[in-house]
């Protein structure tokens, strides 16, 4: 027998009706703020990611999927939705269509990592991208989105915020960060000694305990944002504030990829252990440029489904069964089961849902197995039905029966249906 990959998970059919309900309130929400899907391609060419996520993160560094194709090119499956929605704007010109153009995704992302709850190798990912707006309105728009799926999910999270700043603020800060670390080597694991040199901003995200003790009284990106940036920031906290949504600034945020500039954020629970974040993102001005495409803003976020139907669980949200069997067919013989054949075919081009035995069980075994799918209703047909073309439809429920017409049945069905 060949087993499943390690860090990847099958979604079985009686769980699939939860997936389909959070796609559809993404999916819904994600239309009422005018965002559009987006499809891109499973794999891309590596150098994607290392133009787009940066050379010095745990992503392209650990975690990547990257092998050669047949033709010798090195080739990545994503592992986050951002870059390659990126090159896809770059690529078809969407750069002339009407601004702020608004996308969305849901896609398989791969990271090879060490599997977790709620961290799977791969995982689903639903994210939003919107472009052409460098102003705060648009972060805050993006956040309310976020927020407005998750609660309509019934989840209930902390948002939390932070500047990154320009490359200007950046270069500053991250010389102050040098300075703060220039003593305190011995407290960081041999990753963020390189990322000192390359990328000391990086250090704030390591994940290991020695290195968290290090950074926790280290110099904040708040105390070195310029200007603008700094009224950028104070534009979003007045905007969420205005919009009623709570949160809380942590300047310790700075996500895991290179490409963010000035606004980052993250939707965190406390239900979910140590790895509490349900989703992140965060302005990125720069990644249309690095990337070839020109001077185009864009901000967004990206959101495991995963980790949202886990909190879900966790915290007792119940999530909506699929519809029930309207109606089974019982039938005796071929006469029979091929009259109730065209029925169930008419009905559910209809839009009702029913069903018919395909196993040649007897009677007795159809009514067990009617009452396994959770039919509301069931109906017999044998020879004596066909004779007399009436059939009794019995519901389920309390054992009620009522008698309707064979011929013509489909109409006579859905009026009772719809009566009842």
């Amino acid at each position: 027998m060949v087993n499943i990959p390690k860090g990847t998970k099958d979604v079985l059919p009686e769980e699939s009706y939860k997936w389909h309900y959070v796609e559809s309130i993404v999916r819904k929400i994600a239309d009422k703020y005018n965002a559009k899907e987006i499809r891109t391609p499973t794999f891309e060419h590596t150098e994607l990611f290392l133009r787009g996520v940066g050379d010095t993160t745990d992503i392209v560094n650990k975690e990547m999927y990257t092998f050669k194709d047949k033709g010798d090119r090195s080739i990545t499956l994503k592992p986050e939705g951002t870059a390659g929605v990126a090159r896809a704007f770059i690529e078809n010109g969407l750069k002339n269509s009407a601004m702020p153009l608004k996308m969305y995704y849901i896609t398989p992302v791969f990271r090879y990592e060490r599997p977790q709850a709620g961290r799977l190798r791969e995982h689903h990912q639903f994210g939003v991208e919107f472009y052409g707006s460098s102003s705060a309105d648009t972060d805050a728009e993006v956040i309310l989105l976020a927020y407005d799926i998750l609660t309509a999910l019934g989840l209930h999270v902390k948002l939390k915020i932070n500047s990154m700043g320009c490359p200007e603020c950046r270069s500053a800060y991250n010389k102050a960060l040098r300075a703060y670390f220039a003593d305190k080597k011995d407290g960081l694991c041999e990753t963020c000694l390189t990322r000192l040199d390359k990328n000391p901003l990086r250090i704030l995200d390591c994940k290991v305990d020695t290195c968290k003790e290090t950074v926790a009284d280290a110099p904040v990106i708040t105390d070195y944002l310029c200007d603008d940036c700094r009224a950028h920031f104070e534009k979003l906290k007045g905007l969420l504030a205005t919009a009623g949504l709570d949160f809380e600034v942590d300047p310790h945020i700075v996500r895991g990829l290179d490409y963010y500039t000035r606004t980052v954020f993250e939707f965190v629970t406390d239900s979910l252990g140590s790895q509490g974040t349900v989703c992140g993102g965060g302005r990125y001005d720069n990644l249309i440029g690095q990337l070839g495409g020109g001077s185009v803003p864009g901000v967004g976020f990206g959101m495991g489904l995963e980790r949202v139907l886990m909190l879900m669980e966790a915290t007792g949200v119940k999530i909506p069964e699929d519809g029930e069997v309207s109606l089974y067919f019982a039938t005796m013989g071929e006469r029979a089961y091929n009259k109730a054949f065209y029925l169930a075919s008419a009905l559910r081009r209809a839009g009702v849902k029913c069903e018919i035995d395909h196993m040649e069980r007897s009677v007795k075994a159809q009514f067990k197995y009617s009452d396994k799918l959770g039919a509301k209703y069931v109906v017999t047909i044998g020879d004596n039905e066909l004779d007399s073309d009436r059939v009794e439809l019995k519901k389920m429920s309390d054992g009620s029966v009522v008698t309707l017409p064979l011929e013509g049945f489909e109409n006579a069905f859905k009026g009772f249906l719809n009566d009842n």
